[in-house]
């Protein structure tokens, strides 16, 4: 038994489905890089991964009205943004441990791609649109409760990010909403870094950089509280 089999079969025991289908398990476990020629177009977790991230936003978004009857919209929409994050995605990937069974590009796996937050992410949502392609909106939900339900429960108010922390800052002084800009994006494709800068009046722009435009934003923010000496309590799990 090769390895891939090994690490197909214990994915599925992890998250408790067997496809009937596994062309699309397949599918939502490769990476473009491990792709050439024309199977790049349509071969790779993208258009699986485009649809498992709405179909999560829907489930969780489901689920967050089911266990929290009296939040406001706003609550619920900070609960849903923690819940569907890129950087919850791939914890939820790490436990499934995913990165075993992703088929990348030699030059992607040797540089690491397999724990990389992005690509984690990005095969975990994947995954999840396989599950809902396969069986359904009732299959992906289980999948989806098996493990984000304790997550959404581990908290007894919503989480406050960086950005959130600042914008509310900002109103507290009569500052506007803060900017943010794109300064600087690098690295291939599928893979980018982004350096992006936050803006106020009278005040330094400050920078951060991330995997995504949104990790990036939330490290600019990060960077201008702790500048002003700014604490906030930030969840992370």
């Amino acid at each position: 038994m090769s390895r891939k089999t090994i690490d197909k079969s214990g994915l599925l025991e992890r998250i408790d489905y067997r496809f009937a289908d596994e062309t699309l398990l397949d599918r939502s476990l490769t990476h473009i890089s491990a792709l050439s020629g024309k199977s790049r177009n349509g071969g790779s977790y993208q258009r699986l991964e485009f649809l498992g991230d709405r179909v999560l936003g829907l489930v969780i978004s489901d689920m967050l009205l089911r266990a929290f009857p009296k939040a406001d919209e706003g609550e619920l929409s900070k609960r849903l943004a923690d819940l569907v994050r890129k950087e919850t995605c791939a914890e939820v990937a790490r436990a499934m441990d995913l990165g075993a069974a992703i088929r990348l590009g030699n030059s992607e796996s040797n540089a690491g791609g397999r724990r990389r937050t992005t690509i984690l992410a990005d095969v975990c949502e994947s995954l999840i649109g396989a599950v809902f392609l396969d069986g359904g909106y009732a299959a992906a939900t289980k999948v989806i409760d098996k493990f984000w339900h304790e997550r959404m429960h581990a908290l007894a108010k919503p989480p406050r990010d960086a950005k959130t922390a600042l914008q509310e800052w900002a109103q507290g002084r009569g500052l506007p909403t803060p900017s943010y800009q794109e300064v600087e994006r690098k690295g291939p494709h599928h893979s980018p870094e982004f350096r992006v800068a936050v803006v106020l009046p009278d005040r330094d722009p400050a920078e951060g950089q991330g995997r995504s435009k949104r990790a990036a934003e939330q490290a600019a923010a990060a960077a201008m509280l702790a500048r002003e000496g700014v604490e906030f309590a930030q969840v992370e799990r």
